[in-house]
């Protein structure tokens, strides 16, 4: 799981959930946050929380605002804020991103961009507090 300003983000609270024994072809928008443990191809693009499960496939170019990837992806990935690449993820594309976690045993084959996106949003809370 990931945290959503030291909050848990779990299953219960998603808006969409894409399960183990699903597949889904085409283009996936939402605006919630959503967790994929099936089989996804086409594009995956939400605003807020993405959350793939260790045994997701995708098959697609995939967009959130803050992102958690355990599965297999085949596609680029846009994440405005912060990516977490657990120890099962196995990446074959692009990354652009502006905060980035890797732990060992995963698999990254592709480049990737460090944008600042998060960080200049980070800095402005910061100065207003």
């Amino acid at each position: 799981m990931f945290t959503k300003e030291n909050k848990k983000i779990d299953i219960k609270e998603a808006e969409t959930v894409i399960g183990p024994s699903i597949r889904v072809k085409g283009n996936f928008h939402g605006e919630g946050d959503i967790v994929i443990e099936g089989n996804v191809e086409g594009s995956v693009k939400t605003n807020n929380y993405l959350l793939v499960g260790n045994k997701a496939k995708i098959a697609a170019d995939i967009e959130a605002g803050n992102a958690q990837i355990g599965g297999d992806i085949t596609g680029n990935i846009k994440v405005k804020g912060y990516l977490e690449l657990t120890s099962s993820a196995k990446i074959n594309g692009n990354i652009e991103t502006s905060e980035i976690s890797i732990e060992k045993g995963a698999i990254l084959n592709g480049k990737c961009i460090m944008t600042k996106q998060a960080s200049s949003a980070n800095q402005k809370t910061k100065e207003e507090k």
